[in-house]
């Protein structure tokens, strides 16, 4: 019997739902291989490589990216389509009759379509942000935060490009930029190459959410992830959002940005469906999955309709974000967001979000950190 999605459970992964469980799942056995200030140095050389790297091998430059929007403008990303996360709203503008409604951004997924537009940016030209965002309604565990960094990229593409076949190559450059800061990182820091943690594979495993769903058909979606991750350590998982065999999507994906209805083609010829994924590995040492990105070939007019329709949401169209993708105002793209904090905490060998980023954890978590010697920022 199929275990149906359950929103709830998926958002804090596998037999996290307390702080009980939690505890049970840190590992007893960590000891940190960088001290605090040397974990800081390091995480900023980590910072310059990736954003040096991720602009040479997918023609990006670097833009300044915002952290509140207009709320009317359609810009802020909603993260998923059954409105589980919402974002932070608040008037703006100290004496104006009407002040501006104005949201904190909980990523810049859309934004950043805008700005190709604004930068003028040229088909193979992209752009690159450090992207700070709030998400409030997540379960804070040892890996999701309710502060947020990420590297979000986007970039010029052509009809011709909107396939599977591109979305891999793209996917290959930044799994190249990731693997060569691991190398990158462990040179100017040998004691992070150890035998306790193993290195990262050289290359991914391209795997359709279907076929997942085909190897462990009674497992719920977080847990097929951590089983097919004992085969393959690092995946990347394509189609995202469209619903599967079962009736359920692998995850909810949010009905404006990433393409996930187009149909595609297994290479043995089954029918499937999305041009977007996400990378995930093992991390050796907190002995779970770990998401790195999400990204995918964005919608155009035509299937950003046929979503907003499948989620109910076609009132949508009237904001400014959407009205530029009808008419083509906005260009044809790929994007996505590589988590800074998530990128640090594998790299660097910690268990801990918290090690690498400064954000609000609750005392219960703070506490059993300590217990288990991972030093949580404050």
């Amino acid at each position: 019997m199929v275990e149906k999605y359950d929103k709830r459970k998926d958002l804090a992964g596998p037999g996290i739902g307390s702080y009980e469980e939690l505890e049970k799942i840190l590992p007893n056995d960590y000891e940190p291989i960088l001290d605090r200030k040397e974990t800081m140095k390091a995480l900023f050389d980590l910072k310059d490589y990736i954003e040096d790297n991720l602009c040479k091998e997918l023609n990006l430059f670097m833009v300044q990216v915002p952290l509140i929007v207009e709320a009317e403008s359609g810009m802020n990303d909603l993260l998923d389509r059954d409105g589980s996360r919402t974002p932070i709203e608040f008037p703006c503008g100290l004496g104006l009759d009407k002040p501006i409604r104005t949201q904190i951004v909980q990523a810049a997924t859309k934004w950043k379509r805008f700005a190709l537009k604004q930068f003028g940016c040229k088909v193979g030209e992209g752009i690159l942000t450090d992207m700070r965002a709030v998400r409030k309604d997540y379960f804070l565990d040892h890996d999701h935060s309710a502060y947020v960094d990420q590297w979000d990229w986007e970039k010029v593409i052509t009809e011709k490009e909107r396939n599977l076949n591109y979305l891999k190559e793209v996917v290959k450059k930044i799994w190249k930029v990731l693997k060569g800061a691991e190398e990158f990182i462990q040179k100017k820091y040998p004691k992070l190459r150890t035998k306790k943690y193993p290195d990262l594979p050289d290359e991914l495993t391209f795997l359709h959410a279907e076929d997942i769903l085909d190897m462990y058909p009674d497992l719920p979606r977080k847990m097929r992830e951590t089983e097919v991750l004992q085969k393959y350590p690092a995946i990347f998982i394509i189609g995202v959002g469209y619903p599967l065999k079962d009736g359920y999507p692998h995850e909810m994906r949010a009905a404006d940005y990433d393409d996930w209805i187009t149909e595609t083609r297994s290479e043995d010829g089954r029918p499937m469906h999305g041009l977007n994924g996400d990378i995930l590995v093992w991390n050796p040492v907190t002995r779970r999955r770990h998401e790195l990105t999400s990204m995918g070939i964005r919608v155009n007019a035509e299937t950003l309709k046929k979503q907003l329709e499948m989620a109910g949401q076609l009132e949508s169209l009237k904001t400014p974000y959407h009205q530029g993708i009808i008419t083509g105002e906005f260009p044809l793209s790929i994007g996505g967001g590589i988590g800074q904090s998530r990128t640090y905490m594998l790299l660097l060998r910690k268990a801990h979000l918290g090690e690498v980023s400064v954000s609000v954890w609750p005392r219960v978590l703070k506490e059993m950190c300590a217990r288990r010697n991972i030093h949580v920022l404050e």
